[in-house]
């Protein structure tokens, strides 16, 4: 039952629930110019440890960091007509700085496609050069009339991800190997979210890519987030810049190239695809503390054992903490944490610690046990990893009780109301498309049947998986 005067229902208001969290698990505020924000520590932490965990993985995939400016000139936009045509609405620009005005206009980054590839310009000379992988963790500006914290800012945080190779289908493997070794593993093992994979139709493809592919989450109100996006640039930005280079039999050839990001809306995917009417829910392989441990009461020795406690913990490698806040009383403590998502609450009160025992509260369904001391850091371990597992079940069959197999405009209509309808593209295509912008309701990826990726958006057969989305 939700906790009345902390957080509004989910069925009653979701936005409102959802505005609640942001402040009640301090997590962000709006910041000073409309459409920003201020991501608070704990906000902060959850991203820095999607970053660590994004991070990990595209290095693993061969990318190496790297970072370009945050002003880009004008002129570079200008020279990918889809490109430009795309980010136009939303391109913040620059005429004005040292108390002159500019010889040339400077665009703050909406995306690095264009700086970039300037560069690769410069880098690739051979084909020893490639592939060229390089991945950037920036902050980038779009200017947005609807912001939403999280979900959509005029400045956000991500990464973004370009390389260079010598064939199209080089491009194409390594960005589907990113779309599935580093956004849908991540995605999955760890924020514990079930994602389609798909592609994207022609209306909602990246600007100035030959083919888009993304990841799309169901959120607890039945719409949809995409959770991150990997494109086919195929060679238009090579041709643009001039990325050229000699291949083994001395021949001028332009390289085929990617781009893929993830941002920190998957802080904002997490709070509504796992969150309940108590607060955040965090799955335990993300979250920066995995288990508080709290003084009950302050008697003799109770502080001291939750501190030991906390040390067992992390020697095992459990992210703990301690709250010994004792001027705060033990059920507004409790509450604190639980708004927060933390997976573990283990408890030690003067009884407890009498009978050389601790209290373990899972944050799933409070369900409690009981442990020894000795035994609680193993004890701690295992109900992590069922919790981390549940988490990732009840997402799943949250989206499979809210997806209907439908066969007409209509039916994708009533079953967008609640979740996500599945439609044959041949009996929709870009016409019904079109029907369904006029109602909000967008097609978000064309799959095979059994929802697995298609070689390309042209296969035959697809599947159009469609809802509302944020």
């Amino acid at each position: 039952m939700a906790k009345r005067g902390v957080l509004t229902p989910q069925h009653e208001d979701f936005p409102r629930w959802y505005q609640d969290i942001l402040n009640k698990a301090e997590l962000a505020d709006n910041g000073p110019v409309r459409g920003t924000m201020v991501i608070r520590p704990y906000g902060y932490a959850l991203w820095e440890r999607m970053q660590a965990e994004v991070d990990q993985r595209i290095k693993a995939a061969g990318a190496d960091n790297a970072y370009f400016p945050l002003f880009i000139p004008e002129s570079y936009l200008n020279r990918e007509s889809d490109h430009v045509e795309g980010f136009s609405p939303e391109l913040a620009v620059v005429t004005q700085g040292g108390g002159r005005e500019l010889a040339e206009p400077v665009v703050v980054r909406p995306t690095s496609e264009t700086i970039i590839n300037a560069y690769f310009s410069k880098w690739v000379q051979s084909h020893r050069d490639l592939p060229l992988l390089i991945n950037q963790w920036a902050n980038v500006v779009r200017w947005e009339m609807r912001p939403r914290i999280f979900l959509r800012t005029t400045e956000f945080l991500w990464q973004e991800g370009h390389t260079a190779h010598a064939t199209r289908q080089e491009a194409r493997d390594y960005a589907a190997q990113i779309l599935h070794d580093v956004y849908q593993d991540f995605m999955e093992s760890v924020l514990a979210i079930p994602v389609l994979i798909g592609y994207k139709t022609e209306a909602e493809r990246f600007p100035g890519a030959i083919n888009s592919m993304c990841l799309e989450g169901m959120m607890r109100d039945g719409k949809a987030l995409q959770m991150g996006t990997s494109h086919e640039l195929g060679q238009s930005f090579a041709a643009m810049f001039d990325i050229t280079y000699l291949d083994p039999e001395g021949n001028q050839a332009q390289v085929w190239q990617t781009s893929w990001g993830v941002s920190s809306r998957m802080v904002g995917g997490l709070i509504m695809a796992h969150g309940d009417d108590h607060g955040l829910v965090v799955p335990p392989r993300l979250a920066p503390v995995q288990a508080v441990v709290i003084a009950v009461r302050d008697a003799d020795g109770v502080v001291d054992a939750c501190h030991r406690l906390a040390d067992a913990l992390a020697a095992d490698g459990i992210r703990a903490r301690v709250d010994d806040r004792m001027g705060t009383g033990f059920g507004r403590r409790a509450t604190d944490w639980e708004l927060k998502g933390v997976p573990v609450r283990v408890e030690i009160g003067p009884r407890d610690l009498e009978q050389d025992q601790a209290t373990l509260v899972s944050r799933i369904g409070e369900d409690k046990q009981i442990a020894s001391l000795s035994e609680a850091p193993k004890s701690v371990g295992s109900l992590l990893d069922v919790i981390q597992q549940r988490i990732f079940n009840d997402a799943a069959a949250w989206r499979e009780t809210h997806t209907a197999e439908v066969a007409t405009i209509a039916e994708v209509m009533e079953a967008a109301a609640t979740g996500f309808a599945r439609i044959p593209w041949g009996k929709l295509g870009p016409e019904g498309e079109a029907v369904l912008a006029e109602d909000a309701v967008t097609v978000r990826c064309l799959q095979r049947a059994d929802g697995s990726l298609p070689e390309s958006g042209d296969e035959l057969d697809l599947v159009a998986v469609c809802g509302r989305s944020y």
